[in-house]
């Protein structure tokens, strides 16, 4: 046993091995000192000068900090750090500290320091008699019969005392009596017990009790002790036999007599008193299996109810054996026997015997197809086994009787399997007894399946939304179809359908799982390739006849960004240079970067930055519209030759963007900027000309179009009076000499291929005549006007081709000096190579603007007077739109335009590039500026 002090953490194993460490690494052998002292000792007791036994120096002892350290909770010794006594600090209890271990230690460490040392001592706290022994109950009480033999024992309680060694408890005493006499015995851990012995019998009618008095004494000075008070009752001894007052019993009692109803009670007498005198009954060892089940007896009163259910079927008399004993010592016991006889009534139900069954039965089954055969039978007879069976309503069964007790189940209508899978018909057979007793059956009855369902779906079609860039083999769409059928009715195969004309969808893009109905895409979908699929799942079952549903699947394909930006103008690859005057004011519009984006939505959406330049402080790009403008004056120190990187970055996540390169040459100031910006203009008042300047433009063209619907119309009326006069007039007058026939190609504008154009032919008289459109798409509009005017006037034909003589066959061809070279045409008909060459702008404003360009300088060349270039190589353009618009900028229209009868000279687009300037330039750059200042 661990005493409580060890438990407690008074003596600490740890705290000894910390102290064995310090020692260790002191290096330094300590002195352990030994004291004794008795327990209970008061507060501040001397136990010994600790300063003296280890020989230290007094004076020093309070420098060096001399204190205790002990492992308990508690500190029980402290020491005088003045006088070098150690004394009791706290109360010392041996019996708690070490509880009954024999010795009880205290240890406990010194310790000093400058220089530290360390010194043991043990305390050994001495035992008292302090307790006194302690019995566990105040009195003891014994019932001894009268009849027992002498020389029987009887232990007695054991008192405990806490203290150890002699003050322990010693030795037992037992009060003088005539009858008893006490033995003390030592156990194997040396403690003592007592036991009382009998040594004269006892009469309880001579003396019904005794009051003996046990003392316990331990072996102190003075020695303690302890009384524990015996009371013995002497019992009396059983001489009298009982007897029941008859030795048979005839109850009745009716079958259906629920538990707990009384059925007879006997009773027994006895002549003796008290526990000899009380009677015990039971059941007797003679009766039958089952009596203890069907009924109960009360031991004390002797009344026998029922405990189970009686059945007069099963036994009609039950004989029952009772015994009755006293409470006495040795009893004697007395038997009697009960015939409990059964009543019968109306307890039997009656019985449902299925005999067979029909099952599973096919929906498809006729009316009047027999299901099972039962069989019922009652144990009662005459009216009470009279039997009527009925199934519940509502059901498409129905019970037929065709011989006595025997009935037939039939179907009664249709079965339907996808409704009702199974029937648990409840059959109930009722008797005509009172009370009227039930039995209630249940038939299984399973309906099989026919095919008489097709796959079902919750919806007849899916749009399934996939992102561009998917991965191979993903599911993308599982179909939810079901057949309301069995198993094997309803195991579904799915196949996908291409719908319409478009085949190779489903094999090139798209699987299904035919079992699982889950549709994947083969290969990663494409949004800018294709965007909508259209599909049909076909889903057929396993049934004969196959049944099968389509079902509509349209596959949208989203959006995702994987397209960068496209660089639209300037053509990346291409030599592309702005001109730019110096001493430009702010805000000038230099050119506009123009991107496309081949993705949709917000992923097309493009922004403009300026990502370098040689001077970031010169230009600005919009931010949507890629406008690239001036920020400040053009100053003589910016580098003649500016190259801007310009980022076009779209809206997408995460955003992909690409770079444009434009190059910009600053130029000096040239007259027709100066003309065209003079000093003091301000960037806001050109604004405001040019807007003024293009809803003038539109009101025009409004006003045009209005009046050439309304000309069409006075054309067409007077051309059917014409024709109304055509018929009255004489027949000389029908035919007449046409004048030469004028050919024009129309101008190719806007975005519109290259390979389109429109050819119209007039003549001399063409007021009176409709124009005639020939077919589009013409090869060549050189080789189609070569070839339509074969047919015309010779004279007309040399005013055209620029040729003397030279007949329709064998025509010169016309001259060069006034047309673009190839590498000087925009778009697809001209070569990108070569330093000269211009892109075409590539937004409608600037199409519609270089339009109307043209249709003034043509307009100019109309009147005879002027020449279709302003400038060498300018075609008029370089006084109105200042010196960057050069020939390289625009398209070649001048070898499609054809004006019979001017006085206009084309001029070499050549020739600026050579250093010459036609003739007559300088009258026509006069006459230009006239008209444009009106």
């Amino acid at each position: 046993m661990v005493p409580e002090a060890w438990r407690s953490g008074l003596v600490s194993t740890g705290r000894v091995v910390g102290v064995l460490l310090l020692l260790g690494a002191l290096n330094k052998a300590s002195t352990v000192i030994h004291y004794e002292i008795l327990e209970e000792r008061e507060k501040g007791f001397a136990v010994g000068n600790v300063v003296a036994n280890l020989g230290l120096d007094l004076g020093s002892l309070a420098a060096r900090r001399l204190r205790v350290v002990s492992g308990a909770s508690r500190r029980f010794f402290e020491v005088d750090r003045e006088t070098g006594e150690m004394f009791v600090n706290d109360r010392l209890d041996r019996e708690e500290l070490c509880g009954t271990l024999p010795s009880c230690t205290v240890t406990l460490e010194l310790v000093v320091e400058n220089p530290l040392e360390l010194f043991s001592v043990e305390v050994v706290i001495q035992d008292i008699n302090d307790n006194n022994p302690a019995f566990p109950t105040r009195e003891m009480k014994l019932e001894i019969s009268e009849a027992v033999a002498p020389g029987t024992r009887f232990p007695l309680e054991s008192a405990h005392d806490p203290d150890v060694g002699s003050n322990s408890l010693q030795t037992y005493e037992l009060s003088r009596n005539e009858h008893f006499a006490l033995r003390v015995q030592t156990r194997e851990d040396s403690t003592k017990y007592a036991e009382l012995v009998l040594e004269r019998a006892l009469d309880r009618e001579r003396e019904p009790s005794l009051q003996l008095m046990l003392t316990a004494l331990d072996g102190g000075t003075p020695a303690r002790s302890a009384s524990l008070p015996i009371r013995i009752t002497v019992l009396d001894a059983n001489d009298n036999a009982p007897a029941f007052n008859q030795s048979l019993y005839r109850p009745r009692v009716l079958e259906d007599a629920p538990p707990g109803t009384r059925v007879v009670q006997v009773r027994a007498t006895d002549l003796d008193e008290g526990p000899n005198g009380e009677i015990i009954y039971s059941f007797g060892s003679h009766n039958r299996a089952g009596v203890r089940e069907l009924f109960a007896l009360d031991l004390v009163t002797g009344v026998l109810t029922i405990k189970g259910r009686l059945d007069f079927e099963d036994t009609k008399l039950h004989e029952i054996y009772i015994q009755a004993k006293d409470k006495g010592a040795n009893p004697e016991g007395a038997h009697c026997k009960v015939l409990v006889e059964v009543v019968d009534v109306n307890d039997n139900a009656p019985e449902i015997t299925v005999t067979s069954v029909y099952s599973p039965v096919p929906e498809d089954a006729p009316l009047g197809t027999v299901i099972a055969l039962l069989s019922v039978t009652d144990l009662d007879a005459g009216e009470n086994g009279l039997v009527t069976c009925e199934v519940p309503p509502g059901l498409p069964f129905s019970l037929t009787s065709s011989l006595k007790n025997y009935f037939t189940l039939k179907t009664s209508a249709v079965l339907d399997r996808e409704t009702v899978p199974e029937y648990n018909l409840s059959i109930t057979a009722r008797d005509a007894g009172a009370p009227s007793l039930s039995a209630l059956t249940t038939v299984r009855v399973q309906v099989s399946d026919i095919n008489d369902n097709p796959p079902q779906s919750s919806q007849s079609s899916y749009d399934v939304y996939v992102e561009e860039n998917n991965l191979p083999g993903v599911p993308i769409l599982n179909l939810s179809v079901w057949d309301p059928d069995a198993p094997q009715n309803a195991r579904l195969s799915f196949f996908l359908l291409e719908q319409g004309a478009e085949t190779g969808l489903v094999g090139r893009y798209f699987t299904i799982n035919r079992d699982s109905g889950v549709v994947s895409s083969l290969v990663p979908l494409d949004y800018e390739d294709r965007r909508e699929f259209e599909l049909t799942a076909h889903i057929s079952d396993g049934g004969t006849p196959v049944l099968a549903t389509n079902i509509s699947v349209n596959i949208f394909v989203t959006d995702r960004n994987d397209n960068a930006p496209q660089v639209l103008y300037p053509r990346p690859g291409a030599s592309s240079v702005e001109m730019l005057p110096r001493g430009t004011a702010a805000g000038h519009v230099v050119s506009r970067v123009v991107g496309w984006d081949a993705d949709a939505g917000h992923n097309a959406w493009l922004s403009y930055s300026l990502l370098g330049a040689p001077n970031q402080s010169l230009f600005a790009v919009g931010l949507h519209t890629g406008q690239v403008s001036t920020a400040r004056p053009v100053q003589d120190t910016d580098s003649p030759r500016q190259t801007l990187a310009i980022l076009i970055k779209d809206n997408g996540e995460p955003s992909l963007s690409t770079t444009a390169t434009l190059t910009v040459s600053v130029t000096e100031d040239s007259p027709e900027a100066r003309a065209e910006f003079p000093p003091g203009s301000a960037p806001q008042e050109q604004n405001k000309n040019l807007t003024f300047y293009l809803l003038l433009a539109l009101i025009l063209v409004s006003v045009g179009f209005a009046v050439t619907v309304l000309g069409v119309i006075i054309f067409k009326v007077y051309k059917w009076k014409q024709a109304r006069d055509l018929y009255r007039a004489p027949v000389s007058s029908l035919y007449r000499t046409p004048g030469p026939s004028l050919h024009a190609d129309a101008v190719r504008g806007g975005l519109m291929p290259p390979h389109l154009y429109h050819q119209v032919y007039l003549t001399t008289d063409s007021r009176r005549s409709d124009p005639l459109l020939k077919k589009p798409d013409a090869a060549s509009p050189l080789a189609s006007r070569q070839n339509t005017l074969r047919s015309c006037d010779p004279v007309f034909y040399r005013q055209v081709l620029g040729a003397e003589s030279a007949p329709p066959g064998q025509q010169a061809p016309p001259n060069t000096d006034w047309r673009f070279s190839q590498a000087q045409r925009p778009g697809t008909s001209g070569s990108q190579n070569g330093d000269d060459t211009g892109t075409w702008p590539n937004n409608q404003f600037d199409t519609e603007m270089l339009q109307a360009m043209i249709l003034a300088s043509a307009s100019e060349a109309a009147d005879g007077s002027s020449t279709l270039g302003g400038g060498a190589g300018t075609m008029g353009l370089s006084a109105r739109y200042g010196p960057q618009f050069t020939l390289q900028h625009v398209p070649d229209y001048r070898q499609n335009v054809y004006i019979p009868g001017s006085n206009a000279t084309l001029t070499n687009a050549a020739g600026k590039r050579d250093g010459k300037t036609p003739a007559g330039g300088n009258g026509n750059k006069k006459k230009s500026g006239k008209k444009e200042k009106k």
